[in-house]
């Protein structure tokens, strides 16, 4: 499998070229301001919440972001003049956790081979010289839906997470270790975590300047703790930084890990 990351002098290079969409998947307070203020030229912001997310009243039924079906989000990528043959380069401002990862995932999960996450987001191109632009992109020529119309990659329900409970499987939780640890929760009603995973937080896939660390490192980071042959899962508060560490597993071996996109946010919910 190719890796998963674009270098900013690699998504330079390819800038000009045919069938490129880019898509700034910024996350957070204020984040379509923040696009509206600067973004790479071109980029076209995706909306979290309502396009990569299906949003319902109860958290307790799919978590905080569940995902929406793959019928929908195949009318989103025809939206955004995305078709089979599209390359399309991700980013965000957190260095991939929100929400460039998830979206690479689900583009992945349509079948997508030609979706990458920019290296260091946003901050990487401008160190690189490419072009930030306050004008948003024109509307994209929209296409047909995308013809796919299931999830592709493996996806845990919270009754499919108690099953694989076991020897051969291997659950990794992404957040904060404070959080994992169940000293203060931010977010959700109850702090702790889900019983037999280990935590791995998503900060500990990157170096200081913000990439990716080789696939060597992370190599040595996931090795001692996955193996070779276990079922691994990821998931975090409501399955948008899980897929932070399936992103760094796929570049250091090319393995896709399964994501559990409940996460804390449903479990917690439920099981306490």
């Amino acid at each position: 499998m190719p890796s998963p990351l674009l270098s900013a002098a690699a998504f330079l290079s390819l800038i000009n070229g045919p069938e490129l969409v880019i898509l700034d998947a910024t996350f957070g307070p204020n984040a379509q301001e923040q696009y509206l203020q600067s973004h790479i030229k071109g980029a076209h912001w995706v909306d979290l919440n309502r396009q990569l997310s299906d949003i319902g009243p109860d958290p307790s039924r799919g978590g905080r972001h569940p995902l929406p079906s793959a019928s929908d989000f195949a009318q989103t990528l025809g939206k955004l003049g995305i078709d089979p043959t599209s390359k399309v380069a991700i980013y965000d401002r957190n260095f991939g956790a929100l929400a460039a990862a998830r979206c690479w995932w689900m583009l992945r999960s349509m079948g997508h081979e030609n979706a990458w996450v920019i290296d260091g987001g946003l901050q990487a191109i401008q160190q690189e010289g490419g072009i930030i632009s306050s004008s948003q992109a024109p509307e994209p020529a929209e296409k047909p839906p995308y013809p796919t119309s299931e999830w592709q990659l493996p996806l845990l329900s919270m009754r499919g997470l108690e099953e694989r409970k076991g020897e051969g499987s291997v659950l990794i939780d992404v957040r904060e270790a404070d959080r994992f640890n169940g000293i203060h929760e931010p977010i959700d009603l109850i702090a702790g975590h889900i019983p037999g995973a280990l935590n791995v937080p998503y900060t500990q896939n990157l170096n200081e300047d913000g990439t990716f660390k080789s696939p060597e490192a992370l190599s040595t980071l996931y090795g001692p703790l996955i193996g070779k042959d276990e079922d691994v899962a990821f998931y975090c508060g409501s399955g948008v930084t899980a897929c932070h560490g399936i992103l760094a597993l796929a570049h250091a071996t090319g393995r896709m890990a399964a994501l559990y996109p409940g996460s804390w946010s449903e479990w917690s919910r439920n099981e306490h």
